[in-house]
Protein backbone atom coordinates (compact mmCIF):
# COMPACT_ATOMS: atom_id res chain seq x y z
CA UNK A 1 0.00 0.00 0.00
CA UNK A 2 1.55 3.38 -0.98
CA UNK A 3 1.93 6.44 1.19
CA UNK A 4 -0.64 9.21 0.79
CA UNK A 5 1.40 12.42 0.70
CA UNK A 6 0.33 16.04 1.07
CA UNK A 7 2.87 18.89 0.83
CA UNK A 8 1.41 22.32 1.50
CA UNK A 9 2.81 25.80 1.99
CA UNK A 10 1.19 28.77 3.68
CA UNK A 11 -0.19 29.86 0.29
CA UNK A 12 -1.33 26.65 -1.39
CA UNK A 13 -1.05 22.91 -1.89
CA UNK A 14 2.33 22.25 -3.51
CA UNK A 15 1.92 18.53 -4.27
CA UNK A 16 -0.35 15.65 -3.30
CA UNK A 17 -0.39 12.05 -4.40
CA UNK A 18 0.86 8.56 -3.65
CA UNK A 19 4.48 7.61 -3.07
CA UNK A 20 6.66 4.68 -2.14
CA UNK A 21 9.29 6.81 -0.33
CA UNK A 22 9.45 10.31 1.18
CA UNK A 23 12.68 11.82 2.56
CA UNK A 24 12.64 15.14 4.44
CA UNK A 25 15.11 17.18 6.44
CA UNK A 26 14.17 17.81 10.07
CA UNK A 27 15.97 19.72 12.81
CA UNK A 28 17.35 16.35 14.01
CA UNK A 29 18.53 15.23 10.54
CA UNK A 30 17.11 13.57 7.45
CA UNK A 31 14.38 11.00 7.84
CA UNK A 32 12.87 8.63 5.31
CA UNK A 33 9.36 7.23 5.28
CA UNK A 34 8.02 4.10 3.62
CA UNK A 35 4.62 2.45 4.03
CA UNK A 36 4.26 0.97 7.51
CA UNK A 37 6.53 3.53 9.19
CA UNK A 38 5.77 4.27 12.82
CA UNK A 39 3.94 7.54 13.61
CA UNK A 40 6.19 10.62 13.67
CA UNK A 41 5.76 14.32 14.36
CA UNK A 42 8.86 16.40 13.51
CA UNK A 43 9.92 20.00 12.93
CA UNK A 44 11.16 20.72 9.40
CA UNK A 45 14.58 22.20 8.79
CA UNK A 46 15.31 24.20 5.65
CA UNK A 47 16.05 21.72 2.90
CA UNK A 48 14.67 19.35 0.30
CA UNK A 49 11.70 17.05 0.47
CA UNK A 50 12.27 14.15 -1.94
CA UNK A 51 9.26 12.10 -2.99
CA UNK A 52 9.54 8.89 -5.01
CA UNK A 53 6.32 7.82 -6.67
CA UNK A 54 5.45 4.13 -7.14
CA UNK A 55 6.57 4.28 -10.80
CA UNK A 56 9.99 5.67 -9.79
CA UNK A 57 9.28 9.28 -10.77
CA UNK A 58 10.97 11.68 -8.36
CA UNK A 59 9.47 14.93 -7.07
CA UNK A 60 11.78 17.39 -5.31
CA UNK A 61 10.68 20.45 -3.35
CA UNK A 62 12.40 22.98 -1.14
CA UNK A 63 10.63 23.45 2.19
CA UNK A 64 11.23 25.34 5.44
CA UNK A 65 9.52 26.61 8.56
CA UNK A 66 6.99 23.91 9.34
CA UNK A 67 6.43 20.36 10.46
CA UNK A 68 5.67 16.90 9.17
CA UNK A 69 3.31 14.28 10.49
CA UNK A 70 3.27 10.59 9.60
CA UNK A 71 0.45 8.34 10.77
CA UNK A 72 -1.19 5.30 9.20
CA UNK A 73 0.59 5.55 5.81
CA UNK A 74 -0.44 9.20 5.48
CA UNK A 75 2.20 11.91 5.60
CA UNK A 76 1.43 15.61 5.79
CA UNK A 77 4.19 18.16 5.31
CA UNK A 78 3.13 21.68 6.25
CA UNK A 79 5.69 24.39 5.50
CA UNK A 80 5.68 28.16 5.76
CA UNK A 81 7.53 28.18 2.43
CA UNK A 82 7.59 25.34 -0.08
CA UNK A 83 8.07 25.11 -3.84
CA UNK A 84 8.70 22.33 -6.37
CA UNK A 85 12.12 22.35 -7.97
CA UNK A 86 11.91 19.11 -10.00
Amino acid sequence: MPLKVSLVSAESEVWAGEASLVVAKTVLGEIGFMPGHEPVLAVLAEGQVRITQADGTKIIANAQDGFLSMDGDEISIVAGNAALIA
